[in-house]
């Protein structure tokens, strides 16, 4: 596979069907979030943590994929009009984010319960999970816009916004068994 092609020199790049829109196109800009989120979580997942988070991030960025494939197609070459799929694209299922969930509930039995919003940092490897987290609901929200204006799988949401809860508790997580400090955001009184 040839890494340059010079097609998008123009700028402009293929959705997955071939379809061509500018590099700025909000399809362009949802995916190119996931893939940022993606790389983050690459970098999470080389942290010193114990094997379990690493299997269950790399689980995600393959799950990641299959997001950026959604929102990298061009909705109308994506089924016929009969209805049935056109192009062979992994879905996002119910299962996907009861996974999620699931980490999420395991995680948060072992944790303190939450009283304050916590400010991010305290340790290298948890304000890299905050950081892909703060990347993780831009992607929500930019797929959200995008969603508005061409609807695709609302799978894709739900996961999304999952996905950010599942890196918070993680961070907290992350927080507890680092032994790294938790700080809670009080806010000040006003005089």
């Amino acid at each position: 596979m040839k890494i340059y092609t010079k097609t998008g020199d123009k700028g402009t790049t293929a959705l997955f069907g071939g379809t061509r829109v500018p590099k700025h196109h909000m399809r362009i800009e949802s995916y190119g979030t996931v893939d940022e989120l993606n790389s983050w979580l690459g970098l999470v997942r080389d942290q010193e943590m114990d094997q379990v988070f690493r299997e269950v991030i790399q689980t995600v960025q393959d799950k990641l994929f299959t997001v950026g494939a959604i929102l990298a197609t061009d909705p109308e070459k994506a089924v016929l009009k009969s209805g049935k799929q056109r192009l062979n694209i992994p879905r996002i299922s119910e299962e996907d984010i009861r996974f999620l969930e699931l980490q999420i509930d395991q995680m948060n039995d072992s944790l303190p319960p939450m009283t304050h919003f916590i400010l991010p940092g305290g340790h290298t490897t948890v304000s890299y999970c905050h950081i892909a987290r703060t990347v993780c609901r831009r992607a929500e929200r930019l797929a959200t816009l995008l969603h508005e204006n061409e609807p695709f799988d609302e799978m894709v949401l739900s996961y999304l916004n999952r996905l950010s809860d599942y890196l918070f508790v993680l961070a907290r997580k992350l927080s507890s068994d680092l032994q790294a400090d938790e700080i809670k955001w009080v806010p000040k009184k006003m005089d």
